[in-house]
């Protein structure tokens, strides 16, 4: 009789064990922490989570935007254990140093690794080994207002001098020809990596190769003093407030139509329309000088996905699954429709895309595109160098000789 009654008791104690178990399960779902950088797609990052999580209940992403400076806030996190689960990062570079760190895991043989563009997969493979998912591939060039173009009778600009004709009109006309911002750094820093791929051309590769060798300079593969004459021009038909502007007012401006022309990734159309869903726009490369085979447009893999190397088992298996997910239909339509980007999957449906995508596209298939090299630089030069060179030329604090030393120096530090 006691017997059976301690084998109850034993019964439901496990029964109560279990029930005990299984509540704390349904109540605490594993948790990814999801580190961004976007900040355009950051409610449609959202979105694509909650779909995610209702597919998968039991996982929950929760989603952190760092839009400036990110890579310094990750060194220091991933330096100090608090890596994030899942990581965004720009293509190359970014990718190649946290590789070489060992912070990031080994994708190679996922599944998912084998459903994008064999081409994208350059931007994330170190020493032979994928340590990231390639998302998407973007194009940074110049957006312009096709209805503000028509209204005088302007036609896209293939030469700088064309470029110049266009910005003269839009002034006779009391139009601002670029919507531009340079109160943060990083927009300023892609236009001076652009101006100086663009004119250096087949030359930029092996440029890269000279400077990690320690035998070359910023100032090696190009005529430098157009580069600077470049970022005159820019500052000077830009809104003068463009000091002040932020993202925000570069897309305020530009979808209102005060500024005929933007100088950005297409990232930043899709903000636009959303201010204002009646822009009528197209995209095409900045000229820098007056031979149109040299005009290109700037385009690459841009955006990356990583897992953290040091994150328990239970949460990389979570994280992987997520990976797997972004290649679905419903992922890459919600890829293509809400965040409006060009995916790198194989077969991605592309043509509900509005006409500057369709124009990033036909660039890409015509091969009349410019690596994007400022991805290949050490990240310190990009972060650093290139970033707040550009600005602070801009803002006349430094001289183009200092710029040029600065980068130069900023380079061989990083090198070594």
């Amino acid at each position: 009789m006691f017997r059976g009654k301690l084998v109850s008791w034993s019964l439901l104690t496990l029964l109560i064990g279990l029930l005990i178990s299984n509540t704390i399960l349904a109540v605490a779902p594993i948790r990814l922490n999801f580190f961004f950088y976007k900040q355009e797609i950051s409610n449609q990052l959202k979105e694509m989570t909650t779909e995610f999580t209702k597919l998968n209940p039991n996982i929950v992403i929760d989603l952190e935007m760092i839009p400036n400076d990110s890579m310094a806030v990750l060194r220091s996190r991933m330096a100090s254990g608090q890596a994030p689960d899942i990581i965004q990062l720009q293509s190359y570079a970014a990718v190649f140093e946290f590789a070489k760190a060992g912070w990031l895991q080994d994708l190679t043989k996922e599944a998912v690794i084998a459903k994008v563009v064999n081409s994208t997969k350059t931007a994330v493979t170190y020493r032979g080994k994928v340590y990231a998912l390639p998302m998407d591939v973007a194009g940074i060039g110049i957006i312009y207002n096709k209805d503000i173009f028509n209204k005088y009778g302007l036609k896209p600009p293939t030469t700088f001098k064309e470029l110049q004709n266009v910005c003269t009109v839009l002034k006779q006309n009391k139009v601002i020809p670029f919507a531009s911002m340079f109160k943060v750094n990083w927009s300023v820093g892609h236009f001076l990596s652009m101006v100086h791929t663009t004119l250096a051309g087949e030359k930029v590769l092996p440029w890269i190769e000279a400077m990690n060798s320690g035998k070359a300079s910023f100032a090696d593969p190009v005529d430098v003093r157009q580069v600077f004459r470049l970022l005159d021009f820019y500052k000077a038909n830009s809104h003068p407030n463009a000091a002040e502007y932020d993202w925000n007012e570069q897309q305020a401006a530009f979808a209102k139509g005060e500024a005929a022309m933007m100088v950005q990734g297409l990232w930043s159309y899709g903000a636009a329309i959303e201010t204002n869903p009646k822009l009528n726009c197209g995209f095409i490369p900045f000229p820098c000088n007056d031979n149109p085979k040299d005009t290109k447009l700037f385009a690459d893999v841009d955006s990356t996905l990583a897992l953290s190397a040091t994150a328990s088992p239970e949460k990389q298996k979570a994280a992987k699954l997520f990976l797997e997910w972004l290649s679905t239909p419903q992922a890459i339509k919600l890829w293509v429709e809400k965040c409006k980007l060009v995916p790198t999957f194989k077969g991605a449906d592309v043509k509900s895309m509005d006409a500057p995508f369709q124009d990033l596209v036909s660039y890409l298939n015509s091969g009349k595109t410019n690596p994007w090299a400022f991805s290949m630089y050490p990240v310190s030069v990009w972060e650093d160098a290139t970033k707040n060179g550009a600005q602070e030329y801009l803002f006349g604090t430094k001289t183009p000789q200092q710029i040029i030393k600065y980068f130069d120096e900023t380079w061989r530090k990083a090198v070594k």
